[in-house]
């Protein structure tokens, strides 16, 4: 196992972290996975001896039991590893149970805390946009609970570019703690990412943390054109996220190819291929078995040679937008000096 540096930070994380949304299983969660104690402790384990340090969840995946389940399963090993949980989601039928407010941050930290069993989190989240609640409360919150001792850093979730921009130029202004990572969906059949929050995080050094690296399973290669596919699969009963299929197809038969070829399976090709990116600190992998950790976890040892990479870049380019193109030939002259 490799480890990268998270943003800015002085802190090291394993390339690859394990997501616990498929712990717990109650209510709409059921759907991703309801994985017992018992299959935690096994998962956790494996990761564990593996050299995964790195472990995501959040407050509503099974209505707080995914955090629950995951603390009891680090147990002695929490002082080892770097634990990371997200707030902004509903945790309850009140008008303050969902959002950014000051109260809500303030509410779900400590029962976060009391739920993983744990007196801090090494990186607390928002879960994504509250469009009713302004940055300067959330952010003033955000950093109160980091010099209360209860958070170590903060980052971001399912942010726009002018969002997470707007964010740091706040917490700069204020000498308030800042984001030190973006969580997001990034695969090889999903490259949207590249358009305007890429550069954004190069330029004012955040992490990348990847979700859902496989599109919801669809980059498996274990589903057919036709819409085929195991039963009782995620994508099966429920499709998400949102992917173009037609391209995704066409990039799933490129990795196919390179996959029968390394005699690996296209789970790993999709892996590989984002590990190989250097904006990329962590691809967060979540699994319902060992022989499906496993598979995940052997990825770090597939190394794609540059004509391999070029195929899949080619087979999954973005379409040319504006004002991207415009910035890229303008550029052109400059950057050739």
């Amino acid at each position: 196992m490799k480890y990268r540096k998270l943003g800015r930070t002085g802190l090291f994380v394993s390339e690859l972290c394990l997501g616990s949304m498929t712990f717990g299983g109650r209510g709409f969660w059921s759907v991703v996975g309801k994985l017992t104690q018992e299959d935690a402790d096994r998962l956790v384990c494996r990761a564990l001896d593996e050299g995964v340090n790195f472990f995501d969840t959040a407050d509503v995946y099974s209505e707080g039991e995914s955090e629950r389940l995951l603390g009891k399963a680090l147990d002695t090993q929490r002082k080892h590893i770097v634990l990371a949980t997200k707030v902004r989601g509903r945790v309850g039928p009140g008008p303050n149970d969902v959002g950014l407010s000051r109260g809500h941050i303030m509410a779900s930290i400590d029962a976060s805390l009391q739920r993983l069993g744990t007196d801090y989190i090494d990186l607390y989240q928002i879960h994504g946009f509250d469009p009713l609640t302004p940055f300067e409360e959330t952010l003033r919150a955000l950093d109160d609970i980091v010099h209360a001792g209860k958070v170590r850093y903060i980052g971001c979730s399912n942010l726009a570019a002018w969002q997470i921009m707007k964010s740091l130029g706040i917490s700069e202004r204020h000498s308030w703690a800042r984001f030190e990572s973006l969580q997001a969906y990034y695969t090889i059949a999903g490259r949207d990412l590249e358009r305007e929050v890429v550069p954004l995080l190069v330029d004012q050094g955040l992490g990348l943390m990847v979700w859902s690296p496989l599109a919801g399973g669809l980059l498996s290669g274990k589903f057919g054109k036709d819409g085929s596919g195991p039963e009782g699969t995620r994508r099966a009963s429920f499709d998400f996220p949102p992917v173009d299929k037609e391209r995704a197809f066409r990039v799933i038969d490129a990795m196919r190819e390179i996959a029968t070829k390394k005699g690996i399976s296209v789970s790993r090709i999709a892996l590989a291929w984002l590990l190989a990116h250097d904006t990329v600190t962590t691809v967060i992998i979540g699994a319902k078995s060992l022989e499906q950790l496993d598979d995940n976890l052997s990825a770090i040892d597939v190394t794609l040679d540059e004509s391999e990479l070029k195929r899949l870049d080619e087979v999954s380019a973005l379409t040319p937008e504006y004002p991207g193109w415009m910035l890229e030939r303008q550029s052109a002259e400059r950057v050739a000096r």
